[in-house]
């Protein structure tokens, strides 16, 4: 079985994100990372392929997975036979969100207003 070509547009501390990487290291596959935060050029060109702005995007022998959890990629995958299943359990959760934004989680710290420097 070959090594796919994956291009996987992430945010740096997203949830979901997390999941997907998680299986991609299950799996033992590399993959490029594009961090659609700091990079704007990536999320402008997650968009342009897919046309929809919603993360994780990744993108596998060409073919577009659209807002997608690691647990939807895993089943891609498997039902694809990119990956043979195997029993390692990921490192993290694969389907839920960052902490903060679960059911039942304390509201997030308000952010301080931006600073405004005057001449």
């Amino acid at each position: 079985m070959s090594k796919p070509t994956i291009i996987a547009y992430l945010k740096p501390w997203c949830g979901w994100s997390a999941g997907v990487r998680a299986v991609f290291k299950k799996y033992d596959l590399a993959f490029e990372e594009r961090d659609i935060i700091n990079r704007p050029e990536f999320f402008d060109q997650m968009v342009q392929k897919t046309g929809q702005t919603k993360q994780p995007t990744v993108e596998i022998d060409g073919k577009m997975l659209a807002d997608v959890s690691g647990e939807e990629v895993e089943a891609w995958m498997l039902q694809n036979r990119i990956v043979h299943p195997n029993n390692r359990a990921p490192e993290v959760p694969i389907n839920q969100p960052c902490a903060h934004e679960m059911p039942g989680a304390a509201p997030a710290a308000p952010q301080p207003a931006p600073l405004a420097f005057k001449r």
